[in-house]
């Protein structure tokens, strides 16, 4: 009978022991894991256009340029309108008057026309088609009498993309069944299979042009990035 006590706490250390093992084995488990990444890549057409159409008029009476201001903006939206574009499209910036005298560090330096100013009618719209075909019939101002301003970097024409929280969804979906068809192959390849989600990372989206010459095209960007426990 005495060797009744003796034989239960042998047996209770041994399951113990197996209890300790199965902690450590399953710990170790634990710190298997595989990190992957899933990308998701979509282009989408521009659905907004801004298009700033700049002129600029010198001469030395403010009065006179005031009057030539108004006829060109005149000429511009008239333009416009007649191409389908509405007038809740259409701005009318307040023009930039430059004194080029008061800006002269040689008050003896001469000049021909005091005044610069620069004048601004802004479209933005989602009718970025037409606004294209637009962009290259503007030359149809010439005929108006009208030098419309190129090249100038502080007004360039800008496309947006304003529909991103309708792709998003979708994309994150792609991304993550990316990463999870990567994550599988990485557990077959070391002769392991897949666990659970250790930790998952959405990343930030990104909206760029597709090239230099069709910035009306834009490449959506996700990248999402996952941890996979490993299980024997």
């Amino acid at each position: 009978m005495k060797c009744v006590p003796a034989l239960l706490v042998a047996v209770g250390l041994l399951l113990l022991g197996l209890c300790i093992k199965a902690g450590i084995d399953n710990f170790s488990h634990r710190d298997r894991a595989v990190t992957v990444r899933g990308l998701a890549e979509r282009e989408v057409q521009a659905d907004q256009v801004i298009w700033p159409i700049v002129t600029k008029e010198m001469g030395n009476d403010l009065p006179e340029l005031y009057g030539r201001i108004q006829d060109t903006n005149g000429k511009v939206v008239a333009f416009l309108k007649a191409n389908g574009i509405s007038d809740a499209e259409i701005s009318v910036n307040p023009p930039s008057v430059e004194d080029r005298v008061a800006n002269l560090y040689d008050n003896s330096t001469r000049i021909d026309a005091r005044y610069r100013v620069t004048n601004v009618v802004v479209v933005t719209s989602s009718q970025v088609q037409k606004v294209n075909e637009l962009i290259l019939k503007q030359t149809d101002l010439m005929k108006e009498g009208i030098a419309v301003v190129a090249g100038d970097y502080q007004y360039r024409t800008e496309y947006n993309f304003t529909s991103l929280n309708d792709i998003k969804p979708e994309m994150v979906a792609q991304a993550t069944k990316a990463a999870r068809e990567a994550a599988d192959k990485f557990a077959v390849d070391c002769g392991s299979r897949l666990g659970k989600i250790k930790t998952a990372q959405q990343g930030q989206f990104s909206v760029e042009d597709r090239d230099p010459y069709t910035p009306y095209i834009k490449n959506v960007r996700v990248v999402n990035s996952i941890t996979y426990y490993l299980e024997n």
